[in-house]
């Protein structure tokens, strides 16, 4: 499978660390932890729908991630699941997307919301997650567990995964950063998953791309994000229009 190597300059990467630690260094607090986690299809209003809300039929594809696949400060039909639902549609196919992105989220958060993300019963899960954990400095070793559990259940359950990666900032030092991205290249090779090496590849660090925090895409931003993701959905679409 295809991997786009992108690799930012120290100076964009420090821009883009500052800007996330004042906008997603929230820890979810424990009664959100145990709360049923916020999730919406790509064609609904933004505002986010509880669990035991009705949700969508068997969705084509489930997007699991943190603010940059939620759309922080963006339209929702500006949001790059969106924009992936509207590509399904010229192509055919009707089945929605999904949109479980939680801004702030870390690996081990969208380990917990996985049972509720799979009850959809997606025939693609996209995992999107680990900016926030490599912020924080979190430990390589729980990144790993925790996407690796992650795609464990979405293959057991059904779906077809694709694993997102991220880059963590240079202010981690240089051992943690080469270890964050191999995590990512790792997993896919032992799971067998489609990777994309980097969720903002030609996005991250570009001024012209992103809002005015420097971190979270802006309209056309978001526009390169679902590009890029479409080409890893793309050999894929037959599993989506076989039950559409």
């Amino acid at each position: 499978m295809a991997e786009f190597i992108v690799r930012l300059s120290t100076t964009a990467w420090l821009l883009i660390s500052l800007s996330l630690a004042a906008a997603c260094s929230r820890e979810p607090s424990a009664s959100e932890a145990g709360a049923a986690p916020p999730m919406s299809a790509a064609t609904d209003s933004a505002a986010p729908v509880r669990s035991d809300a009705p949700m969508p039929d068997a969705p084509g594809i489930a997007m699991l991630g943190d603010s940059l696949t939620a759309g922080l400060g963006l339209d929702t039909p500006d949001t790059y699941p969106s924009l992936i639902e509207g590509r399904l549609r010229a192509e055919g196919i009707s089945r929605p997307v999904l949109n479980a992105g939680v801004s702030g989220d870390t690996s081990a958060g969208g380990l917990r919301r996985l049972p509720w993300v799979m009850e959809t019963r997606p025939a693609i899960l996209l995992v999107a997650l680990g900016g926030n954990d490599a912020l924080r400095g979190l430990p390589i070793a729980d990144l790993r567990r925790n996407l690796a559990a992650i795609i464990e259940g979405g293959q057991k359950g059904g779906a077809l995964v694709i694993l997102a990666g991220m880059e963590a900032p240079p202010n981690n030092g240089p051992e943690y950063t080469a270890a964050f991205r191999q995590v990512y290249r790792d997993l896919a090779r032992e799971y067998d998953v489609p990777l994309i090496p980097f969720l903002l590849e030609g996005v991250g660090g570009d001024p012209t791309l992103n809002q005015a925090d420097g971190l979270h895409p802006n309209p056309e931003g978001a526009r390169r994000v679902a590009d890029l993701v479409w080409r890893a959905l793309e050999p894929h679409l037959s599993r989506l229009r076989s039950s559409s």
